[in-house]
């Protein structure tokens, strides 16, 4: 198979994750050969995003109007944020840093490295640069340019084949889409990857997750056939509570690993890769080489530092949550939920309905209820079945999980 097509064996163990529910009894239709572009992917190779649309700023001021939020988008708009950054600061007396060097940024960059068990970190610009910098770190490093990957991987649905385009590296699907990748997907590979890369959690799986002896498993493996073995951990942040280990012994027998500063922390944007020392200073090298030497760093790294601990102890409180958020609406037999439990603070939710009429009635229920019920509908490989992406985060926590669920439901009234 390529990366932008799912053989019909997936498309089928895609469908069976809504097998039981309600509504694929009444589903006829064939699937389409090709599925839809992922929500925030460019779609077709070549397609351009098209222009922002008009109602998109109506949209988030209707979010931030809201009480809570069952997805964890901004909290607030950007320049209650920038303001918020500028007087923090001040009381903190930090000063400037340029293209990334200053006592604070390295402090920071060494506070992730240390928490999660590495050497040194870097701070990236965007999750999508840290990555690109390392797999061709690795590249360079053993000559093998085939990268070991989920059919899900951010690599492959959401860079534009940059991984490709810019550094000739070639993907390798691993394993099937219904589940995380496991080390019997390394050890069967047609071609051996010079570096395997797995996300924890997966996002397009609801937030699932390898059971601590599978990700052990995975991590021996690879060691033991001399592949590097590197993390998107994008939303590392949230795995904490399942596996109920520290960050480091999670991260223990990865050689490198991204983490998101804006997903689950909240920050205004960047990121930070982790792993040894040599490592580091090559990926700083390929940082400048991407044009990610920004002039100064300071605002985007303050954004984080300032709320990274809070972030962090909420995540047990936001993981229970999400648990008990998703059984109440697994209640209703018109929902699936996956994965079931769910083991991180997100899941997805299939259910019966057209992406137009549901946004009208998020809408609605914003106004009327004050709860933000989800950001978008997206058409699944199951005709008029639609996907919807959940979250707990902050400012959920006054929420009664009722009145959540109550206020979800209400999508599937008649308008």
């Amino acid at each position: 198979m390529t990366h932008r097509h799912l053989s019909r064996g997936e498309f089928l163990a895609l469908s069976g994750l809504l097998a039981g529910s309600s509504f694929l009894s009444h589903t006829a239709a064939a699937a389409p050969n090709k599925p839809p572009p992922a929500s925030g992917s460019a779609g077709a190779r070549g397609a351009k995003p098209g222009p922002a649309k008009p109602e998109r700023a109506q949209c988030e001021r209707l979010m931030w109007q809201c009480r809570a939020s069952l997805t964890q988008g901004a909290t607030e708009d950007l320049s209650t944020e920038l303001i918020r950054i500028g007087e923090w600061l001040g009381r903190q007396g930090i000063a400037a840093d340029m293209y990334g060097y200053g006592e604070f940024i390295q402090s920071f960059e060494r506070n992730i490295a240390e928490r999660l068990g590495f050497e040194e970190g870097c701070f990236m610009p965007t999750g999508t640069m840290a990555q690109l910098c390392a797999l061709r770190v690795y590249a360079d490093e053993s000559t093998n340019r085939i990268v070991g990957v989920h059919p899900s991987s951010h690599h492959v649905l959401h860079e534009d084949d940059s991984y490709s385009v810019l550094h000739g590296l070639r993907a390798e699907m691993l394993a099937p889409w219904s589940r995380p990748l496991l080390a019997r997907d390394v050890k069967n590979a047609q071609e051996r990857p010079g570096v395997v890369s797995v996300e924890l959690p997966v996002r397009w799986l609801g937030g699932q997750l390898q059971t601590w002896e599978q990700l052990e498993e995975l991590k021996r493996t690879c060691r033991e056939l001399g592949v590097k073995f590197h993390m998107d951990g994008a939303r590392l942040w949230e795995c904490q509570p399942f596996y109920n280990r520290s960050y480091a012994d999670i991260c223990r027998g990865f050689d490198s690993v991204y983490v998101s500063l804006y997903k689950t922390v909240g920050a205004i944007g960047g990121a930070v890769l982790v792993g040894g020392r040599n490592f580091i200073k090559e990926a700083r090298l390929w940082r400048h080489r991407h044009g990610g030497n920004l002039f100064q760093m300071l605002p985007y790294v303050a954004s984080a530092a300032m709320r990274l601990e809070e972030a962090l102890a909420r995540l047990p409180g936001d993981v229970q949550r999400a648990k008990s958020l998703s059984e109440g609406l697994a209640a209703d037999s018109r929902l699936t939920v996956l994965p079931r439990p769910v083991q991180t603070s997100m899941f997805h939710v299939f259910f019966r309905g057209e992406p137009a009429a549901l946004v009208k009635q998020r809408d609605r229920i914003a106004r009327e209820q004050g709860l933000w019920v989800a950001d978008e509908f997206n058409d699944t490989r199951v005709p008029g079945v639609v996907e919807v992406e959940l979250q707990t985060g902050k400012g959920f926590e006054n929420v009664d999980i009722k009145d959540a669920v109550r206020a979800f439901l209400s999508l599937l009234e008649p308008a």
